[in-house]
């Protein structure tokens, strides 16, 4: 499965070659008059866009560029429900949204730890929840009496780091007004960072704490079984796909009635 992108030059103009069919042409621009599906289809790749920094639903090793994770395995199986290949395409919580709405799309769909919420749907579509999630936090295992509710961690004592552009940052500002915010741009980075005595607290998610915990015994997470926030992941796409979004939505209740999402979940280590 080919899944890097080379760019090319053409008379001038700078395409994205990949492994889909030679050229990488938008679905869903604002050229673009054909459905998402045929369009999809003739290319013979759907293109997926992933953050690709957020564990255990979505990770490409830096090293060998590969791509792993459970909602990568749900882009998969989507694209092998289509008949076609997939190729995953690199954007960041920062631009996902400009990324998604762009009048030259470089994907098809976003997927990877992506929560369902009235103003995303409001500008953009999305497919129905398909895994739970909920705001949760990171902290070192010798503070995990320290940190029991939000007003435990809402002083200016307490150094809450967040990666940028998502949620995480939207609810910390939002809910922890008198915490000093630390903003890195590497999301990855964050809880060795907490681990290692630079930030006190990780706002982060109930599916990807338990990760870093296991990982490393310096962690903890005090909240998970009492989340701030509750909601659930889905796959983000343009208005106006609406085949597309029909598909994906249909390919999701398949593999929730088939078992294939209690599958991965353990695969994964979700609860």
């Amino acid at each position: 499965m080919l899944r890097h992108v080379l760019p090319a030059v053409v008379s001038g103009v700078i395409l994205l070659v990949s492994g889909c069919s030679g050229l990488r042409l938008p679905c869903g621009g604002v050229q673009q008059e054909r459905p998402a599906i045929s369009c999809i289809e003739s290319r013979g790749c759907l293109l997926v866009g992933s953050t690709g920094d957020y564990h255990p639903l979505t990770w490409r090793d830096p090293e060998t560029g590969r791509w792993e994770g459970f909602c990568i395995d749900v882009a998969e199986r989507i694209a092998s429900e289509m008949g076609v290949r997939v190729e995953f395409v690199k954007t960041s919580w920062p631009t996902l949204a400009a990324d998604v709405q762009s009048e030259r799309p470089t994907f098809d769909l976003a997927i990877g730890g992506i929560t369902v919420t009235d103003a995303r749907k409001q500008k953009m579509a999305m497919s129905n929840g398909y895994l739970a999630n909920g705001k949760t936090i990171l902290c070192r295992a010798e503070d995990a009496g320290r940190f029991r509710s939000l007003a435990d961690i809402d002083r200016p004592d307490v150094r809450v780091m967040v990666n940028p552009g998502g949620l995480n940052e939207t609810f910390a500002r939002a809910q922890l007004p008198h915490a000093k915010l630390l903003v890195h741009g590497r999301n990855e980075e964050i809880p060795s960072l907490v681990a290692e005595g630079r930030a006190d607290v990780m706002i982060t998610e109930i599916v990807e704490a338990p990760w870093y915990v296991r990982r490393d015994s310096r962690l903890a997470a005090p909240l998970l079984v009492k989340p701030f926030t509750r909601g659930e992941i889905g796959v983000l796409m343009r208005k106006g796909q609406d085949d597309l979004l029909a598909f994906v939505n249909d390919v999701l209740a398949r593999m929730s009635a088939d078992g294939t999402l209690a599958a991965l979940k353990n695969k994964y280590g979700l609860r």
